[in-house]
């Protein structure tokens, strides 16, 4: 963790995800627990692209922080290569949300063939996967609807409405949540079983 001084020091603003924002200092407070002995050292930052504040703590100024508020958004290593690039991408281009809702299906689309679905088009896939019961109904509709908001992208529908920031967000949410499904979750659960065995 970087430390609590006048410039916050991160990757990307996790509002806007620029790439390293000039996160400058707006205010700071310090709090005491009930008792008066334990004090938290409050910086306020504020983001010189986008304007939102980024919140820290630490034990003291210039200590490390403890944590940031929100918190950076970041991609779990257990998620395998191709899948967790589409997905670093889509965040970073979250400021143009028809790129990062196609980068968001892309990550879907290499996540299922990971897994094995690899044939016919992606919603065949989708809809594989949910009879197999790899996805569970409402991850195969959320999933459904990250591909129909990239193809009206790819395919340039002048029907359709160009996507918000708040759109990006949702796809890449979602995509960040199938990610821990298929991949971060049964690692830690292995993890933990060979930690358990190892005992």
């Amino acid at each position: 963790m970087p430390r609590l001084e006048k410039n916050l020091i991160i990757d990307r603003c996790p509002h806007c995800s620029l790439a390293h924002p000039n996160l400058f200092k707006k205010s700071d407070e310090v709090t005491k627990d009930h008792a008066g002995q334990i004090e938290r050292h409050w910086f306020f930052y504020s983001c010189g692209g986008c304007g939102g504040i980024v919140i820290a703590w630490a034990f003291g100024s210039g200590q490390e922080i403890i944590e940031i508020f929100p918190e950076p958004q970041k991609v779990d290593e257990d998620i395998p290569e191709r899948p967790r690039a589409f997905l670093e991408q889509a965040i970073a281009s979250i400021h143009a949300p028809a790129g990062a809702i196609m980068l968001a299906a892309s990550a879907v689309d290499s996540m299922l063939k990971i897994k094995g679905y690899k044939d016919s088009t992606l919603n065949e896939r989708i809809v594989q996967a949910a009879d197999d019961h790899l996805i569970t109904k409402e991850m195969a509709s959320w999933a459904h609807e990250v591909r129909l908001d990239a193809n009206d992208q790819r395919h340039a529908d002048d029907n359709a409405l160009l996507p918000t920031g708040d759109d990006a967000k949702r796809a890449i949410e979602f995509t960040k949540a199938l990610a821990e499904f298929l991949f971060v979750l049964p690692a830690k659960v292995q993890r933990g079983m060979e930690q358990a065995s190892n005992k």
